[in-house]
């Protein structure tokens, strides 16, 4: 709720001001729900090679689509998951981010902050779109909302995180996957 506050007096700041912020969500498909199939797809990597989600049948999958490269939120979400890869492995897990940013932009974070997982370019929001994930432009910039989709190793979605606190996810992530290998 305060972040609401917040959000909407910057907004209304801004608007005062003459800056002229408009931020609204663009029309996107039903979120996917725990229990469906997960929709394959192929993005280029950070490394310009494409990745798909069949390449990782028989494991799990974090699908985690977040706002943007280099923001303070999606650093400290990415960081987690980075601390926790060790984790990921030992779980048969693999994390996979995707975001609205190029491939160039990803290629420089990960070098940045030494990334080792793969974050995946979706810059037509297609695979975002796919998989119902709300996008909000604020005039000429448009970011995904922050939500993650655990998929099982048979490839089915087991769990959906539509709203997401960066600080503790990779813990909750971790706690879903062990809760389901049950």
């Amino acid at each position: 709720m305060r972040k609401a506050v917040w959000i909407a007096a910057i907004i209304g700041v801004a608007t005062a001001c003459g800056i002229g912020i408009r931020a609204h969500a663009a029309p996107a498909a039903d979120t996917i729900q725990a229990g469906a199939v997960a929709p394959n797809f192929t993005l280029p990597s950070q490394e310009d090679k494409p990745v798909s989600l069949t390449d990782y049948k028989g494991k799990w999958v974090v699908l985690y689509f977040y706002p943007k490269d280099q923001t303070t939120g999606c650093t400290i979400e990415a960081h987690n998951f980075q601390r926790d890869i060790a984790k990921y492995d030992a779980a048969n897990a693999v994390v996979l981010g995707v975001s609205l940013d190029t491939v160039e932009g990803h290629k420089t974070w990960c070098s940045k902050d030494t990334f080792s997982f793969k974050l995946l370019a979706d810059p037509d929001h297609k695979v975002v779109d796919m998989y119902g994930v709300p996008v909000k432009n604020y005039g000429v910039m448009k970011f995904a909302n922050r939500e993650t989709f655990l998929i099982s190793p048979d490839g089915k979605v087991v769990k959906v995180w539509e709203k997401v606190d960066p600080n503790v996810h990779s813990t909750e992530v971790l706690a879903e996957i062990s809760a389901n290998k049950k």
